[in-house]
């Protein structure tokens, strides 16, 4: 080990290592926090003047984020949140936590990666870490980040270090936090991964060591892959069963019970969040690239992508047999965020439901418990703005349907019964039959 790597270890061991976190959302805030609360200095950088500002002022942007330990780390001079890229000097390590979506055809939009990676060579020195944290496909950080990085001389192992280390974030699980979420860590070279791991320990419970960073950024696809492909199968199977006048729910209950060989997944109204509608989409183009086309991981975004029809249809034929048209039919849409008791937006099923729904003419209004107002969308700007109704006994009765879309606990399920003339359920949130209740 040469001494400037030795002089690293030596000062990440005592804490006296900065680590800036460049994307303060729901993946770079709370890793801040998990270096904060270790007695690290943490700088959190974004573009974001808003989020900046809130952090400036102790303030949490995100509701399920507890930011404590931050604020700890303020009052100590350790943490500070800035919109200036050049105080990225100032740090022995940058994680890298940006946003990696697709485009309009499913191809895998960098553009952020690229751009956050150009800001950190025009001010990258001698003896600094690199991590990309964000989700994408093999060799992202071998080809594209490390090429960017080595652009003006310096050269990865020597001069710097670079590893992938994906995050495993699960918002709204109140079971783990980053801190307790096991963390994978491969370095683009030994003394990268070694230095990468080293700092990775010392604020999370459990690191594991891979090969090299493709073997990681293939490890996050697939987890995300596997959860994809099991979605697409239970509402494939939802359809099916409701076609042969059986409920998925008690079908999944009466499978569950078997203590092996089976694994739970719930369907829905389609899928959502920043990972499992994306990341299927960058192995599967990817995998082009050496001729191969991955059949099944495309037939499960498919399926998937295509949930929110079904569940629009469901709809339209329950307020048809109530002679009742779509135009013009008064609708509630329960909950808009992509899953429960988060206040996550991203890749919402509820926005294509919404969209059908107003291009048929239905009149509607959503409540959702997490989200007050709908924030900036890049698909779906005409819903930015747009703000949550109370749900009251008389939105309820005034309604001609109420459709449920993301089951927040805080929501008396009870009183939407007991109000509403109908209640389309595509969260199985009513077990068993109701002749008010239609599940989707």
């Amino acid at each position: 080990m040469d001494s400037t790597l030795s002089e690293l270890h030596a000062r990440l061991a005592q804490r006296n290592f900065k680590v800036a976190v460049v994307g303060m959302g729901y993946v770079g805030l709370p890793l801040a926090i998990a270096f904060a609360e270790r007695g690290f200095p943490v700088l959190g950088v974004d573009l974001d003047v808003f989020k900046v500002n809130k952090l400036g002022r102790g303030e949490s942007y995100l509701r399920h984020i507890e930011i404590g330990p931050l604020l700890v780390a303020q009052a100590e001079g350790r943490f500070s949140a800035t919109t200036d890229f050049d105080r990225l000097a100032e740090a022995d390590a940058i994680l890298l936590c940006v946003p990696t979506p697709v485009d309009a055809h499913q191809q895998p939009d960098l553009r952020f990666v690229r751009s956050t990676t150009e800001a950190v060579r025009d001010r990258l020195r001698p003896g600094q870490l690199v991590v990309l944290e964000s989700t994408t496909y093999p060799g992202t950080t071998d080809e594209l980040v490390r090429s960017i990085l080595e652009e003006r001389g310096l050269e990865v192992g020597k001069d710097f270090y670079l590893a992938y280390s994906p995050e495993r974030e699960d918002p709204g699980n109140a079971r783990f936090a980053t801190s307790s979420i096991p963390k994978l860590v491969g370095g683009v070279d030994a003394a990268s991964g070694e230095l990468a791991l080293a700092l990775y320990r010392a604020a999370i419970r459990e690191v594991i060591a891979v090969g090299n960073a493709r073997v990681a950024e293939a490890a996050k696809l697939t987890e995300n892959i596997f959860r994809a492909v099991n979605i697409a199968l239970v509402n494939e199977l939802k359809v099916t069963f409701d076609r042969m006048g059986l409920d998925i729910w008690e079908v999944l209950d009466a499978a569950a019970t078997k203590p092996f060989g089976f694994m739970r997944f719930n369907p829905g109204p389609g899928w959502g969040g920043h990972c499992i509608p994306v990341d299927p989409f960058y192995l599967s183009w990817k995998a082009r690239e050496f001729g191969v086309t991955p059949k099944f991981i495309e037939l499960a975004g498919e399926i998937n992508i295509r949930m929110h029809e079904y569940v629009v249809t469901k709809l339209v034929q329950a307020l048809n047999q109530r002679s009742k048209a779509a135009k013009g039919a008064r609708v509630v849409l329960l909950g808009i965020a992509y899953k429960k008791n988060v206040d996550d937006c991203r890749e919402s099923p509820a926005f294509p439901i919404m969209e059908q729904l107003e291009r048929l003419g239905v009149d509607l209004c959503f409540h959702d418990a997490r989200v007050v107002e709908i924030p900036p969308l890049r698909e779906w700007p005409q819903f930015t703005g747009r703000r949550s109704l109370d749900l009251t006994p008389t939105l309820l009765a005034a309604s001609d349907a109420v459709l449920i879309v993301t089951d927040h606990d805080a929501v008396d399920y009870g009183a939407v019964l007991e109000h509403a003339p109908l209640v389309v359920d595509s969260r199985g949130v009513y077990p068993g039959t109701n002749p008010k209740v239609v599940k989707a």
